[in-house]
């Protein structure tokens, strides 16, 4: 791999690569709930905070505009009283939801094994 193939795709492991704070939003534990929540299809914010059950406004807000910010979600204001907003995936958003799902799914189905380890810890 040469050097202009490592930029275009990033490297993790390296401090200053861009895609680690791509990465902390997309895996906190609300970028993930969000980006599950989304997957249903386009949810209204009170919808969404509903949706992601525990997460504060001002989480949800926050994580909405990280996610926002790094093409994932996509956000639709409407000229309206009271102010009505959408929330949807993007296609790169979907592409992300789907491989966090995959990560979700492991973990609700192994969670009695992944309990018993934590207790023999």
């Amino acid at each position: 791999m040469g050097i202009a193939d490592k930029l275009q795709r990033g490297d993790v492991l390296v401090a200053a690569c861009p895609s680690r704070e791509v990465l902390q939003h997309i895996t906190s534990r609300w970028g993930v709930l969000v980006l599950i929540a989304l997957e249903s299809g386009t949810l209204r914010f009170g919808e969404l905070r509903r949706k992601v059950n525990g997460v504060s406004e001002r989480m949800l807000v926050q994580t909405l505009q990280c996610l926002e910010a790094d093409g994932l979600v996509n956000r639709i204001a409407f000229e309206v009283v009271p102010p009505h907003v959408e929330y949807s995936l993007t296609p790169l958003g979907r592409e992300a939801a789907e491989k966090v799902r995959l990560l979700t799914d492991w973990i609700e189905d192994n969670i009695p094994r992944l309990l018993k380890a934590k207790a023999a810890a």
